[in-house]
């Protein structure tokens, strides 16, 4: 299948060249890893049936390994929470037989509207700019078999089995699509809300101001309740409207009590001029704690100085950042903007869509990708990007972190291995995910409600 049926020459500017580009005119990014083969009948995990008689959801998950750990213990887990008090009698147990038990992750920045995941392949076309991108997006929508809810439930339900328990949806909103992505991943939603806490952003990826009607139908999403955060895209270097760009999309979070999440590729004195005016606006209207900004690329490579000053600024403000640790001079500086208080998680962008063939939903894997950017070499720098994945957009989306823990929820995944550093660079096969107690997907197939 081919998005308008032309191959790609060779030498064409590449999509990373887009988004590392001064003007940055940029798309999401992702890559593809392998996973590893299916265990054996015999070394999967076991279960008896559960004998609550009707009282408190009680699971007993014996032998785990939280973590890694040396010798294996037993999380109990009643309602949908782990707890060290004893089993309630008839409780379901679950023999784990030694699997390491990790916390499930979050993904705090994906476009599932997009996706041709599970699609015959596609054959992609130049583009050298976001409104390139953007036209051969709509191609690709007219293009492809499945309609996009089925496809935004497929994505969304493979992140699942790979230990993704929340997610936070960036789907596109314009004319050429109306509010059928916003339909269709509400779909997913829905079909999927036993493993997978969900928001949904309506992204205006076309343009807020340069595309009319697009603004009306932001504030139609807003006003029905159907979205969670109104989006914005590039107010100087796409839009070119940053006063009447940003009145709208705070306007509008200001009017229906949802937040705000806006993609910022600009770089340089252009991204930090667009960056002030969103704490500006965020600080004006009280959002503190409500708004996000995505990508941010003029964030990394500023002196120290500056940056400890927008730090300090965004902090203040309540903003919080989402990577998705596209390379190694595009990557936020995680630690430094922690140290000041600014939250930042992290997500899969684009999967196999328009934009790129690659790209897997598999936060495990975006973990994986993130130490390498950043030249990960000790433990404790592995855990660190672990982290980042788990609870920096846990965080963003206002969840209990899951650390295993009593009182902690009972949202975690099972491997073979032996340490997480070891599991976050050999990343095996999700054998079992479990979220609020109930297990959710095994080797890599979707559990039930």
């Amino acid at each position: 299948m081919s998005a308008a049926n032309t191959p790609p020459p060779s030498g064409r500017p590449t999509r990373r060249g887009v988004l590392a580009g001064a003007a940055a005119e940029a798309g999401p990014a992702g890559t593809a890893a392998g996973t590893a083969a299916a265990p054996a009948a015999a070394a999967r995990i076991t279960e008896q049936p559960d004998r609550t008689g009707g009282h408190a959801r009680a699971t007993v998950f014996k032998n785990v390994r939280p973590y890694g750990a040396t010798h294996p213990a037993d999380l109990t887990v009643v309602d949908g929470v782990i707890t060290a008090d004893p089993a309630p009698r008839g409780a379901k147990i679950v023999d784990c037989e030694g699997r390491i038990a990790l916390p499930t992750l979050v993904d705090a920045h994906i476009h599932p509207d997009k996706t041709a995941w599970g699609e015959p392949w596609v054959t992609r076309n130049p583009a050298s700019s976001i409104a390139g991108y953007t036209e051969e997006d709509v191609k690709l929508y007219h293009a492809l078999r499945t309609p996009l809810d089925k496809r935004a439930d497929r994505l969304m339900g493979h992140a699942v089995t790979q230990g993704t328990r929340a997610m936070r949806a960036h789907v596109d909103v314009a004319p050429a699509y109306d509010l059928v992505g916003v339909e269709g991943v509400g779909s997913a939603r829905r079909a999927l809300r036993h493993a997978l806490d969900v928001e949904i952003v309506a992204f205006p990826q076309h343009g807020v101001v340069r595309t009319p009607g697009t603004k009306e139908l932001l504030e139609e999403a807003a006003r029905t309740g159907a979205i969670d955060r109104v989006g914005g895209i590039d107010p100087i270097g796409f839009d070119e409207a940053l006063d009447e760009q940003l009145d709208i999309v705070f306007g509008i979070a200001d009017r229906h009590g949802v937040g705000v999440d806006i993609h910022l590729h600009e770089r340089a004195a252009t991204g930090v001029e667009s960056l002030r005016a969103i704490i500006a606006r965020t600080k004006s209207l009280s959002l503190q704690g409500k708004v996000t900004v995505s990508h941010v690329f003029c964030v990394p490579g500023l002196p120290e100085r500056e940056l400890d000053r927008l730090a300090a600024e965004l902090a203040d403000a309540g903003i919080s950042l989402t990577t998705v640790a596209p390379s190694s001079d595009l990557v936020l500086p995680i630690d430094r903007l922690r140290e000041h208080g600014v939250e930042v998680g992290l997500g899969s962008d684009g999967v196999r869509d328009s934009w790129s063939p690659f790209g897997n939903a598999d936060m495990l894997h975006r973990s994986h990708l993130l130490a390498r950017v950043r030249d990960a070499r000790l433990d404790e720098e592995l855990e660190a990007a672990f982290r980042t994945g788990a609870d920096g957009g846990a965080r963003l989306l206002g969840l209990p972190e899951a650390d295993l823990e009593p009182g902690s929820p009972a949202d975690f995944l099972l491997v073979r291995g032996e340490c997480l550093p070891q599991v976050l660079v050999d990343l095996p096969q999700r054998e079992m995910v479990v979220r609020g107690g109930r297990i959710v997907a095994r080797d890599g197939q979707l559990a039930g409600g």
